[in-house]
């Protein structure tokens, strides 16, 4: 974490040590009157939209090393407090998982959160997140949530004064256990020695962090160790059969939950072990016994006795993978990554390259002062010998600890970014090939020892297939918006007497194009309007749609009245044998008369809006959907078309959307239309897509038509 002059940056070690811990006293004094667990506080850089954690109470950092540095606009609580400058309550694991899953992938464990803003009226600080064990009621307290809220107000006038006097606040070091008073002096430490030691079973003392404090003789003869080599280790790093992440697994979900957690394990050759873990805020006290035969467990590989930040690393990969699952485009990979990976490995820029026609392109880039010392790369011939390139063609990650390495192989410096000094080219491989290379970069010298060279080989198979799908739908969405473009009006050509104008969003669900259509035709005095919907997402149902409404101008110019049109659209689609069914609504106005006459094949109603401001649903006649019976019959109703009248014409995405009833969307957008219908209808066509649940959602096409009859006939 970057340390720094202002609030929400530390000041130099001698200053930090000297100032008094603020952030710390306040979050103890937080965590003890709500009777919390655990806590953190987070400060707002001033420099950029970012919360940086300052300090950490009742457990360990690792555990949440994923969100140390968090974006204000990243879908966790403290930054949602913040946006919302509100308490946001998470009663239990299920509300995490359905809330915020990213957290839920990472610690799927029982507990409960309270994250709230610090700010005064006129400024944010940051932001406190506090904990409670499951057991915690689903509900927030009125107690706790007055506490609560008044300790940040506290805190946040502290760190006003502390601006305005032009006081550093920053990092604290963290709170890992509040004192036990009131025992010292209950049992003298030699007597509570021998008596443990006399217990027929082993007991283990761990600190917050997991490290062995305490371990009685029958623990050490049980877990094979003299008791002075388990003193101060990790147990899964000390003991080999205990290596395995599915143990320390345990013990976070024991120290998280607040709640007694068991496992067993097996010591070699064939005796198993059970293992009781009695958590506190303190601590944990492990209770270690014989157990019956079990079922034989799969173990994974061991690790190494010098990675300490093994468990910081899991946790990283889990919310990475998880995060990774939500990118759509190339962007959103890169922006993910720039997110996720590089405050993790400590990296201040990245760039994410790809190929095409034998050429290097620039996919993506983040943190470089300097825009086009990334972009000057894009087209480099992927036979020029620079580091990406041989990256991209031979999927051999190479690292960099120093500007002097990198330019000893490549003495033409052409890939040095000016301003850093180390650097990880990582290939990113899936399906069996190269898809790109990801490309971080350090602004210090920077060791990349066997373990980190591992982590961030295989952090580059993740990203490589969430790259390699991002790639996919680039192209896919490239080519239907295209498409669309093609078989869709590009502008709506002038009606006589009335005036038009035309909505489209394509779902943002799925990469596949649409089947809605619209359309507007002039016939001399007359005009004609037409929307429809062709049932599917596909390339199959755009190229129908493109038939239809060809086919409906068709016959509109050679002068079919309403249910002719739609009954030949209909014969149409039938004769094309797609077996997809359409829905469509054809209008054939007459301005001079005021009126207008409708056929319908089982299209949503159109809406109608007085100049009075009157707003109805039309009960039009109609006829099955078109495909479905050749020898169908489409009756037609006329409609007086005033001067000022407006007519609403829409595809099903506009109203259709989970959990909200067509009818309650109907009236919704009639009592919308009464109270602004008469504006312009550019702009009350915004306003139509703006109010709309389901357009917002986009799970579905969307395409409104507005016709409004002009007094100017």
């Amino acid at each position: 974490m970057s340390d720094g002059p202002g609030p929400g940056r530390a000041s130099a070690a001698a200053g930090a040590s000297a100032r008094q811990p603020m952030l710390s006293l306040a979050l103890v004094s937080m965590v003890e009157e709500v009777g919390a667990h655990s806590g953190a506080v987070y400060l707002l850089r001033p420099d950029e939209p970012v919360l940086e954690m300052a300090v950490m109470a009742g457990m360990p950092r690792a555990f949440a090393a994923p969100w140390e540095r968090v974006g204000l606009n990243a879908p966790i609580p403290v930054a949602d407090a913040v946006r919302r400058r509100q308490l946001v309550w998470v009663g239990g694991e299920e509300e995490m998982a359905l809330r915020y899953p990213r957290i839920s992938v990472v610690l799927p464990y029982p507990f409960a959160l309270a994250a709230m803003p610090v700010a005064t009226g006129h400024a944010v600080y940051g932001a406190v997140f506090v904990t409670w064990p499951g057991a915690h009621p689903p509900e927030l307290s009125d107690h706790e949530r007055d506490h609560l809220t008044a300790a940040c107000d506290r805190l946040a006038l502290r760190l006003e004064r502390a601006a305005e006097e032009n006081r550093p606040v920053g990092r604290e070091a963290d709170v890992l256990a509040s004192p036990v008073s009131g025992v010292a002096d209950t049992l003298g430490s030699i007597e509570a020695a021998r008596m443990v030691s006399r217990l027929p079973y082993g007991l283990v003392s761990l600190d917050l962090h997991g490290r062995i404090g305490f371990v009685n003789a029958a623990a050490a003869e049980l877990l094979g160790r003299p008791a002075g080599e388990l003193l101060g280790t990790l147990p899964w790093v000390s003991v080999p059969w205990l290596n395995d992440p599915m143990y320390e697994d345990r013990y976070r979900a024991a120290l998280i939950s607040q709640q007694v957690t068991s496992f067993v394990a097996l010591r070699p050759p064939g005796e198993w072990l059970s293992f009781r873990l009695y958590p506190s805020t303190t601590g944990l006290s492990l209770r270690v016994s014989l157990a019956r035969p079990v079922a034989e467990m799969t173990r994974g590989a061991a690790q190494s006795d010098s990675n300490p930040s093994r468990l910081v690393t899991i946790s990283q990969v889990l919310s990475l993978a998880s995060a990774l699952t939500e990118a759509v485009g190339v962007q959103d990979v890169v922006q993910l990554v720039w997110e996720e990976v590089a405050p993790a490995v400590g990296s201040q820029a990245l760039a994410v390259l790809g190929s095409q026609a034998g050429r290097l392109h620039v996919l993506g880039h983040r943190g470089y002062p300097a825009p086009h010392v990334v972009e000057r790369f894009d087209g480099l011939p992927l036979t020029e010998r620079t580091p990406g390139t041989q990256a991209l063609s031979t999927g051999v990650p190479a690292f960099f600890e120093s500007r002097g390495q990198l330019e000893r192989l490549y003495p033409n410096r052409r890939e040095t970014p000016d301003g850093f000094t180390a650097w990880a080219y990582l290939p990113l491989i899936a399906s069996g090939r190269p898809v790109g290379t990801c490309v971080l970069a350090y602004a210090e010298p920077h060791a990349f020892p066997a373990d980190e060279r591992a982590v961030l080989t295989s952090l580059g198979g993740l990203i490589a297939q969430a790259l390699e799908r991002a790639l996919l739908y680039d192209a896919k969405h490239r080519l239907a918006h295209g498409l669309q473009q093609v078989l869709l009006p590009h502008s709506l050509v002038p009606l006589p007497g009335v005036e038009t104008a035309a909505r489209y969003l394509p779902a943002t669900h799925g990469m596949e194009i649409g089947g809605d259509f619209y359309d507007v035709v002039p016939t001399g005095p007359l005009a004609a309007a037409v929307i429809g919907d062709v049932q599917g997402h596909n390339v199959t149902a755009a190229g129908l749609m493109g038939q239809i409404r060809t086919g409906v101008r068709a016959y509109t110019t050679v002068g079919q009245a309403p249910h002719e049109v739609m009954s030949s659209a209909n014969r149409l689609l039938i004769d094309l044998g797609a077996e997809l069914f359409a829905s469509c609504l054809y209008l054939r106005l007459d301005p001079a008369r005021g009126r207008a006459v409708m056929a319908r094949a089982g299209h949503p109603p159109p809406l109608l809006r007085r100049p009075d401001g009157r707003v109805r649903v039309l009960d039009l006649a109609g006829g099955p959907l078109l495909g479905i019976d050749a020898s169908a019959v489409y009756p037609t109703t006329e409609v007086s078309l005033t001067p000022g009248s407006a007519l609403v014409l829409y595809t099903d995405g506009l109203v259709e959307s989970p959990g909200i009833d067509i009818e309650d969307a109907l009236v919704d957008l009639c009592g919308l239309l009464s109270e602004i219908g008469d504006q312009p209808l550019e702009s009350l066509a915004d306003d139509i897509l703006r109010h709309s649940a389901a357009a917002r959602e986009r799970l579905d096409d969307v395409a409104v038509l507005l016709l409004r009859a002009r007094g100017d006939r």
